[in-house]
């Protein structure tokens, strides 16, 4: 039990010393194997634990958070047409609605004023027609100039214009071309305008409530299109370059694949990650925006052989990443590559062979046999 404790309180006692020379600017970097030499009896007692290497024949993998989103080009904002009152919503939250359903029921004065002068422009123009033909028969049988013939053919059309804008102003506060024929025929106002999806898709807010008054833009709902989502990836800046050439992104919680469509090339500040995204097609409704999930980056394999050892084995000292080998007499420190990491696993390539052993617990020990060695 003595020797136990002896050996842990000169581990810390040694990492210590080494985090303080380090501080001072005394210790030399370490760029290559270095072996720490250890006897059985001392293994032991420093419950230092190892576990076998596998060789890797696949792609790698990377975990990293990401949300659930719609594509931008797949919203759609539909506001008030008109200043009026919201008579009635039509549509609720998560309903599915079709293009040019009513989703809204307004009551506008707005409306009724622009009826009033789509009617008076339709009178005019039809007034100035009627002043052209008979023009035109009074030129043919030379009982008036050119000149005014001419100038009520201008009125003519100036009037036709009117009308195709007040027509068109219609138009823009959702009065249909069939209830504009309406309009013009019977020459009723109507003082209600149904508003229409303008797409198909489903109903993620409401933003207007009954009986509330708003202005012409107000927004009202707003309409998504949920297929394909888009999900925003956190990558770690130091992983971004190996992202860049991922083959496929996995969602395991829902059993969604997809792919990697962009990756961002600004850095968050705050984490120093980047936002990459990923496209994902749905056979039904698994995905919400707004939901976190858990994201699979298979990140495709380079040159040389590749290994996959315990997330623990890794060693991050002095700007680069280790693992700790079994050897004879001891243990060799190796410098490696890390390719990917898992919460449980990691892929590296480095100087090891199918039959090295790496160690898992106790590294702390090694380390501070690594700081006396360099001393």
């Amino acid at each position: 039990m003595l020797n136990h404790r002896l050996v842990a309180f000169l581990a810390i006692f040694q990492i210590a010393a080494q985090i303080g020379a380090a501080q001072a600017g005394t210790e030399a970097p370490v760029s290559q194997e270095l072996t720490i030499t250890l006897e059985e009896r001392q293994i032991r007692a420093a419950g230092i634990e190892t576990q076998a290497i596998e060789q890797e024949s696949g792609s790698g993998e990377l975990v990293v958070p990401g949300v659930v989103v719609v594509p931008p080009q797949q919203l759609r904002m539909v506001a008030a047409p008109a200043a009026g009152l919201v008579e009635m919503l039509l549509v609720a939250v998560d309903e599915e609605v079709k293009d040019g359903e009513a989703i809204a029921r307004l009551k506008s004065s707005e409306l009724v004023e622009a009826q009033r002068a789509f009617l008076q422009a339709d009178a005019d123009a039809n007034l100035a027609g009627e002043k052209l033909q008979r023009d035109e028969q009074l030129f043919k049988e030379r009982i008036i100039a050119e000149r005014r013939l001419l100038v009520t053919r201008a009125e003519a059309i100036q009037a036709r214009a009117i009308l195709q804008e007040r027509s068109a102003l219609l138009t823009l506060v959702g009065m249909t071309e069939s209830e504009i024929a309406t309009l013009r025929k019977d020459r009723r106002f109507v003082s209600a305008l149904l508003v229409r999806a303008p797409m198909s898709g489903t109903i993620i807010a409401r933003h207007g409530a009954v009986g509330e008054r708003v202005p012409a833009s107000a927004p009202l709902v707003t309409i998504a299109k949920l297929d394909p989502i888009w999900v925003n990836l956190q990558i770690p800046i130091g992983r971004a370059a190996a992202v860049e050439n991922s083959v496929e992104v996995t969602l395991p919680s829902l059993g969604l694949r997809g792919r990697l469509i962009r990756v961002g090339r600004t850095v968050d500040s705050a984490t120093q990650s980047i936002t990459a995204v990923a496209e994902f097609s749905l056979a039904k409704n698994v995905a919400r925006p707004g939901q976190a999930v858990q994201a699979i980056l298979g990140l495709p394999r380079e040159g040389g052989r590749q290994w996959r050892v315990p997330a623990e084995a890794i060693v991050h000292y002095q700007e680069k990443h280790w693992v700790f080998v079994s050897a004879a007499n001891g243990f060799r420190m190796v410098p490696i590559t890390l390719v990917s990491e898992t919460p449980q696993f990691a892929s590296i390539r480095g100087p090891l062979n199918a039959n090295d052993r790496v160690v898992t617990r106790g590294i702390l020990t090694l380390l501070a046999e690594v700081s006396g060695t360099e001393k």
